[in-house]
């Protein structure tokens, strides 16, 4: 062990400072000694310490010669013996040292003996040696468990405070360097004015670079610096030419138009987020919603009573997509490239035609789509209890869903509701609005996680034949109930392997399901009497869409 910085080195005595020949011999003779005693010493070291050198001390004594190698660090110079042994190089010359100087020195004469009085001196200089030794160990750091948990300050702290001025100020800042409308017009007519002639096959407008770094020119002169950041050569690279080396003008005009509504939309979410922490919670999200309904054309006319529920059943949407993992906060940049938010977004363009009237009405975040919705809630719920138990659950999508799939809904996804009126054991309305999104949504990984969820009958991960058996029994119960055919539960369960082809042939997982591309299909099979005669007459219907021409 190395000697420790800064610690003081023991003084030699005065009598091995007059005879230094003396001095040399005699530790000589000292090592020789306690080499020969340092396999015999080396049991006692393991019990050895302070106390036994004071208890049993002398000069000759294993106890001050191998025992209190423990302590005086003789080992680490390879004096005698374990390899390693605390005390360092300073207590060896130090033990060494004193006893050499008692060699030279001759004995002595006084009433306690000189005898005694040296080894006090050894265990001071040793005492002084560890204690400098330890103020100059550094503490070890305690295991490092990572920090799953920090406290935020209070609301209104002067750090929190200071950091929503910072914040707003910002934000602030940000949404000032913004292209607004009109600037935006200006830039596609500087673009048009610019342009080169366009293709005679396709009739594309576009532009070179040298036309290109001229927009950004006009720009800057009439705009400022806000359009800077588009006319980059990295930008221009960024879209694709033709042989001419040209781009299309308009493409490059979306995409501007892409990036500030995008950034707007960011600006507007973290002026939202009160703590900072780059998410969403429900409430916040609903009052970004209430903020936006105004500029949707077509939420017009929009009763203020509905516009506490519309706002629920919107965001319920944005957690069912944005947050799989159920943690109930929305993390905005996941909520920016969301495709929910490019389908609420659609509400500000006007309908042209009845074509995209119709679409927009299928929209979940169209006005006439959330009064269904909540009118369908309101049908349900037969005892006005504000929430929906499972024999009106039941009802529901014309009674067509399995009794086990009921169950399994009610034990995987419906909690007691809180704050809207529910009651335990019922299903509120944002439980409710979950059920919807999954049976629409069986095509996306989102509605297979939460259906599949409820067929993993054991919690498991993963389905067996023994499940599917048992989920589909009750799809045949109902079927034979109806009229039909004689149905082999069998043939249907070797049907399903056949579609998803799991990796584990014993097994089907949520990865399977969503990777077999017919998650749908199996899904329809298992839990819905009328998805399964779809799908069993999935022919016939086919022939019906699709007549052949006389």
């Amino acid at each position: 062990m190395a000697a420790v910085v800064g610690a003081p080195r023991p003084e030699i005595p005065e009598a091995a400072k007059q005879s230094g020949l003396a001095w040399v011999q005699a530790l000589r003779r000292y090592v020789e000694e306690d080499t020969s005693r340092s396999a015999a010493a080396s049991t006692a070291n393991d019990r050895g310490g302070i106390a036994g050198i004071k208890g049993r001390g002398g000069r000759g004594s294993p106890h001050m010669s191998g025992g209190s190698d423990k302590l005086t660090g003789r080992n680490s110079l390879g004096i005698g013996g374990r390899p390693g042994a605390r005390g360092g190089a300073e207590a060896s010359l130090a033990s060494a040292s004193a006893a050499a100087a008692e060699a030279a020195a001759g004995p002595a004469s006084g009433p306690d003996g000189t005898e005694h009085n040296l080894e006090d001196e050894v265990l001071r200089h040793l005492r002084h040696i560890m204690e400098a030794r330890r103020q100059q160990q550094p503490v070890a750091p305690p295991d490092p468990i990572p920090v799953f948990f920090k406290q935020k300050p209070s609301p209104d702290s002067i750090p929190s405070r200071v950091q929503k001025a910072a914040k707003l100020k910002f934000l602030q800042r940000q949404k000032e360097s913004l292209l607004d409308q009109s600037e935006l017009e200006m830039l596609w007519m500087c673009l048009r004015e610019n342009r080169t002639l366009p293709d005679e096959e396709s009739g594309t407008e576009r532009i070179n670079y040298d036309d290109f770094t001229q927009v950004a020119a006009v720009c800057l002169e009439r705009v400022g610096s806000k359009c800077q950041r588009f006319f980059t050569a990295a930008t221009f690279l960024t879209f694709e030419a033709d042989d001419s080396g040209r781009i299309a003008i308009l493409p490059f005009y979306l995409y501007v138009m892409r990036w500030v509504s995008i950034t707007q939309t960011r600006i507007d979410m973290s002026m939202l987020d009160h703590d900072g922490d780059g998410y969403l919670k429900p409430s916040e999200m609903e009052a970004y919603i209430r903020g936006l309904v105004p500029s949707l054309k077509l939420l017009k006319g929009m009763e203020p009573e509905f516009l506490d529920t519309y706002c629920r059943i919107s965001t319920r949407k944005f957690l069912f997509f944005c947050d799989p993992q159920k943690r109930g906060k929305l993390l905005i940049r996941e909520v920016l490239l969301s495709p929910v938010l490019s389908e609420l977004m659609e509400l500000r363009q006007d309908a042209e035609g009845e074509d995209q009237l119709a679409a927009l009405q299928e929209n979940w975040f169209a006005l006439s789509s959330a009064k269904r919705i909540h009118q369908m809630f309101l049908a349900l719920d037969v005892d006005r209890s504000g929430g929906l138990s499972k024999e009106e659950l039941r009802a529901f999508n014309d009674d067509n869903l399995t009794d086990i799939f009921i169950e399994r809904v009610f034990d995987e996804h419906v909690r007691k509701a809180r704050g809207h009126g529910g009651v335990r054991g019922e299903m509120d309305l944002g439980s409710f609005l979950d059920v919807v999104l999954a049976l629409d949504n069986k095509h996306t990984p989102e509605g297979l996680a939460y259906i599949f969820k409820c067929l993993d009958l054991q919690e498991r991960g993963f389905l067996t034949t023994a499940d599917v058996y048992t989920l589909f029994r009750s799809v045949h119960k109902r079927w034979m109930e109806g009229g039909n055919y004689e149905l082999m539960i069998e043939d249907v369960k070797d049907e399903i392997w056949d579609m998803v082809k799991p990796q584990d042939p014993l097994r089907i997982t949520l990865e399977d399901l969503v990777d077999c591309k017919q998650g749908e299909t199996v899904c329809n099979m298992l839990i819905d009497i009328g998805g399964f005669w779809a799908h069993d007459n999935r022919e016939n219907l086919a022939a019906q869409q699709d007549p052949e021409p006389a």
